[in-house]
């Protein structure tokens, strides 16, 4: 599969890069790359993330490249080879979820490490934990890691905690793939990829525009300096406002200059009310430099990444 021209994966190495919707080039080109010190591995996963299925490589300097995949349930296997371009070429298969991709290598089945037994939850507990969970599934904006994270430590009450590592993952896997079934009945592009569409048009004309952005205004106002980049202006939104459009209200968007100076703040305001009016949606907003705008009517369908 692949998205906007490029592959539907995402790929992480050891040396902690991650690169998301890479063409087959860039990704032969990391394959080919790694091999040294702290850079010996990478990562695959595919855009929505899908739990127990990844491919992944290994390699050092003057050895062979150990090619393994999972298919979830289906099994996982492995196989050496030699050549990094042959690598990269079944990388891309895979990725491209080619029919009989991998048909042609001598896969050895590798036994996964047995699964532990996870205690079912007080449902008390569960149901605290899956309402959160399940907002920020709606929001759209964190991994299947980052909410494994957040459920773990939702409840925690200084050495108490109520939700292991391994709960957490199980309740995260569990409902991901009620959102992944969810997500597959909307049908043409959502207004969260409208507004995507929105900010980096206003991104290529030197405003710097960031989505789901520090944790509220007064944070996304004290940090967004830090993204400047040679940007005359700024818009963004912050979580809580992410969170407020995923519970079905409207989203408010915070712009100005970065000399903050109000003729700029107005002339930002003015381009981002037209790249939301270009991209399809309802900005409202009464031309006040002082006052949010607000993107409303919004139907936050916000695909998962992971």
């Amino acid at each position: 599969m692949e998205i906007d021209g490029g592959l539907g994966i995402k790929v992480e190495t050891e040396n902690w890069q991650t690169h998301a919707r890479l063409s087959a080039a860039q990704l032969r080109e990391l394959v080919e790359r790694i091999g040294g010190a702290g850079d010996r591995f990478l990562v695959v996963q595919r855009i929505p993330d899908v739990p127990d299925v990844f491919a992944q490589v290994w390699h050092e300097e003057g050895g062979d490249y150990r090619l393994e995949h999972r298919a979830g349930g289906d099994g996982f296997f492995g196989t050496n080879l030699g050549e990094p371009e042959r690598v990269a070429d079944l990388l891309t298969g895979w990725a491209r979820q080619r029919d009989g991709w991998g048909a042609d290598v001598a896969w050895e089945p590798i036994e996964p490490a047995p699964r532990e037994e996870v205690p079912e939850l007080p449902d008390e507990v569960r149901e605290k934990v899956e309402e959160q969970v399940r907002l920020r599934l709606r929001c759209g904006y964190d991994s299947r890691k980052e909410l494994a994270e957040i459920a773990e430590d939702y409840l925690v009450d200084g050495d108490e905690r109520p939700v292991s590592r391994a709960q957490a993952w199980r309740m995260v896997d569990r409902l991901w793939l009620e959102r992944l079934a969810e997500q597959e009945t909307w049908e043409g592009v959502t207004d969260p990829e409208r507004l995507t569409r929105a900010f980096e048009a206003l991104e290529a004309k030197g405003i710097t525009a960031r989505e789901n952005f520090a944790c509220c205004r007064g944070c996304g106002m004290a940090e967004i300096g830090a993204e400047r980049e040679g940007a005359r202006g700024f818009v963004f939104f912050h979580q809580q406002g992410t969170e407020s459009a995923a519970d079905g209200y409207g989203l408010a968007l915070y712009y100005g200059g970065f000399d903050e100076s109000e003729e700029t703040t107005g002339s930002v305001g003015r381009e981002v009310a037209r790249a939301l009016d270009a991209a399809g949606l309802s900005a409202q907003w009464d031309g006040d430099p002082g006052r949010a705008i607000t993107v409303t009517p919004l139907n936050w369908h916000k695909r998962l990444e992971g």
